[in-house]
Order: C-alpha cells, then structure tokens, then sequence
C-alpha cells in the first residue's frame, strides 16, 4: 500500500484525498473510488469529543482511531499527526505508534503545543531549528522510508509571507516527502507557494469550507501545481447538517417517515458494511 501510494505521489495527476473520522466514513470514501484519504484530527475532535480542533484530542486517540481505520479499508490513509505531540522525542513516539497503526503519509505542524485549528486565529509557532529538530527525529523513527512525512507550517499567519516561505525551504532540506503551507489566502499566494515549490516537492492544498483560503476544485489545484488536495473537515460539516436536519425533523413529527427518502433503511446499510459477506465468511467456521 505505502509503495504505491509514494509512486503516486511521483505522478502528475493531482491526488483528492477527502476527510474521514471514523472506520464508517472511511468505508464509504474507498467505495465512492477514492485512492487516499485524509484522517482529519479536527474531525476527530469534532465527532469522538463533540469539542473544537484546538488541541484536546491525544495520539493515542487518533492512533486507536486509525488502527480501526486501516483494518477495515485498503486506500492509503494520510493522518494528521498535528505537532507531533510535544517535543521530538514525543514526535517519534507518535510516528511509531502511528506507523504501527497502518499510517501512509504523518502530517507534522509548526504550531506550539497545544495547537489549534489553522483556520482559527491566535496561533503560535516554535522556532525553525525545533520544527527541524522534530521532522529529522521523525524521519529517523519511522522503520520504513515508504511511511512519508508532511511537513506543515502554520507561519503566515504569525510571521507573514518572506519568513513562511523560508520555514518552507528549511522543512524542505530536512528532506520530508511532502509540503504543505496552510492557510493561503489567494490565489495569487497560491501560485507563489506554487512556483516556488511545486517542481521539487509534493504540494498540499487544504480546503476548508469557511476558512481562509478560497475553495477550489481539485482539477484547477492540480493545474496551480498541487499534487495533493484535501477536504479535511467537509465530512463531518456534512454529517453535521444531516444530522441536524434528521434530528429536527423526528423531534417535529416523532417519527422517521417524513426523512425516509434522506436515509438508508436497515438492508441498504447492511448492503454498505458489508454484514451478508460477513455472515457468510462466519458460516465457514461453523
């Protein structure tokens, strides 16, 4: 799985890798034909906590979550690693434990500990040796070079364009698979990041519907020169809004019937989880 995914990422063609929480959402993503997908630590503290991405959730959380993730789907998974946290000896514990846990690609952020969403305002970030120090502790904990490491700076924000682009550059030279500078805020930025980057590195775009950066379709990200796009946060947004339309309509009308039309009904869901091959594997123990 991790071999081919990193001679993916080798090709042209622009990878979408959308939003996922949980084994369920994992599921339908590699059946709707997805070849990656993105475990949101923002989603997982949106749905296991019902809280926000401001740095509550642990690596042991995401990492459970993962485990149940890359047993039950064969797509490579990227998972958000967030700062690693804590310092470096913290960031190879997580690798490992994340590596073990069936990670493809571990995405590792300049944020200080606790960290917050990247959308959100009032970020900090540690110095550039220390980010440094904790992706060369992380390519040096992963067992296998096909497990690839993200680096992601948080920098424009705090520090502005000159000093974001030359954390970029650092990063880069640490030699991490993968860059990703969050937050964009234009196309223009877009293409700046783009030019200075994109010929010599993978490239990650980040949308999220509402934040800083304007929302693009995957084709014209590939055309800017991104090779990874993700949607990290729709799934739950999604969710969340059915949900709040689901639960309002039965607490209105006590019933189910009105949304029958918006559900799976209880073959369909079995139909999607798979429960008749299920039996039928469980059959030929009997």
């Amino acid at each position: 799985m991790s071999t081919s995914f990193k001679t993916r990422l080798q090709q042209p063609r622009v990878l979408l890798a959308p939003g996922i929480y949980d084994a369920l959402t994992a599921l339908i993503a590699e059946q709707s034909g997805f070849e990656a997908l993105y475990l949101s630590g923002a989603s997982i503290a949106y749905t296991r906590l019902g809280r926000s991405d401001v740095g509550l959730t642990t690596a042991t959380e995401v990492a459970d979550t993962l485990a149940r993730i890359t047993e039950r789907v064969a797509v490579p998974v990227i998972v958000d690693a967030d700062t690693g946290f804590g310092n470096a000896l913290n960031t190879m514990r997580t690798v490992r434990l994340f590596e073990r846990a069936g990670a493809a690609m571990l995405q590792l952020e300049d944020q200080t500990f606790p960290k917050r969403c990247g959308h959100l305002d009032g970020k900090t970030v540690v110095p550039v040796a220390e980010m440094c120090g904790k992706l060369k502790a992380a390519l040096d904990a992963r067992t296998s070079d096909q497990t690839l490491i993200l680096a992601r700076t948080d920098a424009l924000a705090v520090e502005g364009w000159e000093a974001t682009m030359a954390r970029a550059e650092a990063y880069l030279a640490c030699g991490v698979d993968a860059l990703f500078i969050e937050a964009l805020r234009s196309p223009e930025q877009m293409d700046k990041a783009c030019a200075q980057f994109a010929g010599r590195i993978p490239l990650l775009a980040n949308m999220v519907e509402g934040g800083l950066t304007p929302v693009q379709g995957a084709d014209a990200l590939g055309e800017r020169g991104f090779r990874i796009v993700i949607y990290p946060g729709g799934t739950a947004r999604a969710a969340a809004f059915a949900l709040q339309t689901y639960y309002g309509s039965l607490h209105r009308h006590q019933s189910t019937l009105p949304m029958r039309e918006q559900m799976l009904d209880f073959d369909q869901l079995n139909a999607v989880i798979g429960t008749p091959e299920l039996l039928a594997l469980g059959q030929r123990y009997e």
